[in-house]
């Protein structure tokens, strides 16, 4: 990867992580053979056809499930929007029984919006708050429940400020009332465990995007006994469960990501570098910088920092080189203050002050301090 170096510095993997070099050394054969269609019995479709299991298999084993619990998608949205609008397919609907949806405020938009459909064609859709820190409250989950609620949506961590959600908790409470529970774990996946028996989840959306994967590419785990209503209808690919001619390509892109994750976990390493980093821009800065979401259960390599007084985007746009954020990646570009940072309660001086640093596999200690010096000179 030669996303980093001395004057370009990538700090911005929450948005999107480059391809691995053991990802594309795995997917460049399927670009110069392997063209068959996967579906197709004879000796073209084969090759494409073993490239589709393969990977479904490596997703399997980073998810912990069996191969017949994981469908192919085009990315986390098509993932969401699938669980999301299938309330509306599969849930039976009569004049006492409003099909019900639970879901946080800080969730992504390809999770809030599929909401906001539903709710236009008729579903009740309950809203629950976060703390300060951006984290759930499982007892708010539990006092929302009601006899037509039918899907519980929580995301695992939060793109913006990397707080980590307490799921396998809520999962515990969607299991006493029978209710089916989704998570959006397309910023945990490859970062932290994210295996489906220890999270207690029956749906679990994946960005191949996010894990050093190519866009385009993602997945969606549905437990054995969930019935999901089709989003894409046609042929009968993914098991009636998603229709379109699979990409030999961009699965086994995806697959060689979940395999990377499983052999070569950069978890810790991700967090010691985080720590780092935080300590440095506290020694350097005092309280003139403030951290944003939960100071321990948050991901290992998110730093969301504000400078109150300052404004986030213009400290960015002095950083030359230096790709970071000032909030969620897919929605930048107005000076609003973050819907995230506005569930937490986050005063608008903070907010508007606020940087996501993101790491990833390829960044060094000696990036980071070199980010700290250039930040001296801007603020």
């Amino acid at each position: 990867m030669t996303q980093t170096s001395p004057d370009r510095i990538y700090l911005d993997h929450n948005a999107s992580t480059p391809i691995a070099p053991e990802v594309a050394a795995v997917m460049r054969p399927l670009l110069e053979s392997h063209f068959g269609n996967p579906s197709s019995g004879h000796w073209a479709g084969q090759p494409a056809r073993e490239a589709v299991q393969t990977a479904r298999a490596q997703v399997a084993q980073l998810l912990g499930c069996r191969t017949d619990e994981v469908v192919l998608t085009s990315g986390g949205s098509e993932a969401n929007n699938q669980v999301i609008k299938s309330v509306m397919g599969s849930a039976p609907r009569t004049a006492s029984r409003t099909p019900h949806v639970i879901t946080t405020a800080i969730e992504h938009p390809a999770v809030l919006e599929p909401c906001r459909v539903i709710e236009r064609l008729g579903a009740r859709v309950t809203t629950v708050p976060v703390d300060g820190q951006g984290t759930v409250d499982p007892d708010d989950i539990r006092r929302a429940i009601t006899p037509q609620t039918v899907l519980i949506s929580v995301m695992h961590a939060n793109n913006e400020v990397g707080t980590v959600q307490p799921v396998a908790d809520i999962s515990r409470i969607a299991r006493e009332h029978e209710v089916t529970l989704h998570t959006d774990a397309a910023q945990s996946v490859g970062k932290i465990p994210t295996r489906v028996d220890d999270l207690g989840v029956d749906l679990l959306s994946i960005a191949g995007h996010k894990v050093y994967a190519p866009k385009g590419v993602g997945a969606l785990y549905v437990r054995t006994g969930v019935t999901l209503a089709p989003l894409i209808h046609g042929g009968g690919h993914e098991r009636g469960q998603r229709a379109g001619t699979e990409s030999a390509l961009l699965a086994s892109g995806l697959g060689a990501a979940c395999a990377l994750a499983v052999s070569d976990p950069c978890g810790e390493r991700l967090c010691a570098m985080r720590e780092h980093f935080w300590g440095r821009l506290q020694a350097t800065f005092g309280d003139r910088v403030v951290l944003n979401g939960h100071p321990t259960a948050r991901l290992p390599n998110t730093v969301s920092i504000a400078f109150p007084g300052h404004f986030g985007d213009e400290i960015l746009a002095k950083l030359e080189g230096v790709a970071a954020s000032t909030g969620s990646a897919c929605h930048t570009g107005i000076r609003n203050m973050s819907p995230v940072l506005a569930a937490m309660g986050v005063p608008d001086p903070v907010a508007f002050g606020t940087i996501r640093f993101s790491l990833g596999r390829t960044t060094t200690v000696a990036a980071l301090d070199e980010v700290i010096r250039r930040l001296e000179r801007c603020v």
